[in-house]
């Protein structure tokens, strides 16, 4: 039998070695602490030996991994110098025969089958291979790890000083693959990705922009404090001092409400910076699962974003990070409303109404994007001024626009009405 014979069997032996190694690579990386432990409990052979190697995951996966990609580059040189030697044909047309027969053969033993096998019985390889994992990590650690730093050094960023290949253990797989076999239901599943994306979220994506922020300002009376939250539906609102950009603290609406119970005179006679809280202050870069734990922490609800100049950017409250998990939360006060309503006099219209096809309703010369507006609820704050609440209007080339109830959790304006003015009344 010739060399290169002896050679394909040689590749051959090494193909089916480095998907063992690739089954035990992919069981090490899917098998949890909690099952091992529990077949520790059973007396299980091996378990108590597997137990601590999962402490230190990285080193066992990253030794396997660097062995199977040895031993299969390996059983391709090998391959590709019998097919040189035994295949007739042009030398490139060999070397791409070659090369195919090994991608074929990489896909379905490396690829499919021990994948496969490594996640349907991880427990049970992860427990087989763990002395032949212990001895290559013993072998091969100081190898590796000359490798992930020199793999670092022309990576850009940061690199992983463990290596990227058992980050999470690949849990969102597993969550999309429980998913898929009917262990949760698809909203459980978007609640688990949303809870890994919070760690990608910045504070500037979930507050609530200055321009829709409802303040007051420090000099107002806790009757006018009082009131605003009324209109506004909001409990805890920032206090101003010179401007947005200076808000000096928060006033609570139960805070309120229990000094004015208690002194009635304290509605005229004391200011709202009397009464207002320390302010928690956090910067719009700060990353949205730290944010939560340190309102947490602080036991705040309600925090000011500050952008890079120190200026005020917007607020974020604790509901605002809790929906980026959930979804939007609303209360018992939130109902559909349709687009719009034609009534006797005008028409009551949704807040998020395309500006340009309200002006096309109503008969107005209205350009939203001169304007540099969306939403009727736009034009309203453009014309204000500020944030809209119920009750706020302005009158618009014989058309009076009224912002009515508020809607969703932040309170922002829901439906507008739009009343015709008579001519009567702009006599009286």
């Amino acid at each position: 039998m010739s060399p290169d014979v002896w050679g394909l069997i040689a590749a051959a032996l090494l193909v089916v070695v480095a998907g063992l190694l690739v089954a035990a690579e992919t069981a090490f990386t899917r098998v949890s602490r909690s099952r091992v432990e529990e077949l520790q409990r059973d007396g299980v052979r091996g378990a108590g030996r597997l137990r601590p190697m999962l402490d230190d995951r990285a080193r066992y996966v990253n030794a396997l991994l660097l062995s199977h990609i040895t031993l299969f580059v390996t059983a391709s040189v090998l391959v590709t110098r019998a097919f040189l030697v035994l295949v007739p044909g042009q030398v490139w047309v060999r070397m791409l025969a070659a090369a195919a027969v090994m991608v074929l053969v990489g896909f379905v033993v490396l690829g499919v089958a021990p994948r496969t096998l490594g996640v349907q019985h991880a427990d049970r390889i992860a427990l087989r291979s763990a002395a032949a994992a212990r001895g290559l990590a013993a072998v091969l650690s100081p190898l590796v790890r000359v490798l992930i730093v020199a793999g670092n050094a022309v990576t850009p960023g940061k690199g992983y000083r463990e290596g990227p290949f058992a980050t999470q253990a690949e849990l969102r797989e597993l969550v999309d693959l429980a998913e898929a076999s009917d262990v949760i239901e698809d909203d459980e599943r978007q609640m688990i990705h949303s809870v890994f994306e919070l760690g990608d979220t910045i504070a500037r994506e979930v507050m609530v922009p200055r321009t829709d922020m409802v303040f007051i300002e420090r000099h107002k009376t806790l009757r006018q404090a009082m009131s605003l939250a009324l209109r506004s539906g909001f409990s805890r609102i920032p206090v101003i001092g010179e401007n947005i950009d200076d808000v000096v603290g928060v006033i609570y609406l139960k805070d309120v409400v229990r000094r004015t119970f208690e002194h009635r005179d304290a509605e005229t006679t004391e200011r709202a910076d009397g009464l207002m809280r320390p302010t928690f202050m956090v910067p719009d870069s700060k990353r949205a699962d730290d944010l939560l734990r340190d309102m947490q922490a602080a036991r705040t609800h309600i925090a000011i974003v500050v952008d890079e100049y120190g200026g005020t950017a917007g607020m974020v409250t604790i509901e605002d990070v809790v929906e980026e998990i959930v979804g939007e939360i609303a209360d018992e006060y939130d109902t559909e409303v349709p687009e719009v309503v034609e009534l006797s006099d005008g028409f009551r219209v949704h807040a998020r109404m395309n500006v340009d096809d309200f002006a096309d309703l109503v008969g107005l010369d209205i350009d939203g994007e001169e304007e540099g507006v969306d939403t009727v609820g736009g034009l309203l704050a453009r014309r204000l001024g500020l944030v809209p609440i119920p009750g706020a209007s302005i009158e618009l080339d014989g058309w009076r626009l009224t912002a009515e109830s508020a809607a969703g959790r932040r309170n922002r304006v829901g439906t507008v009405l739009a009343e015709r003015i008579d001519h009567e009344d702009d006599d009286d």
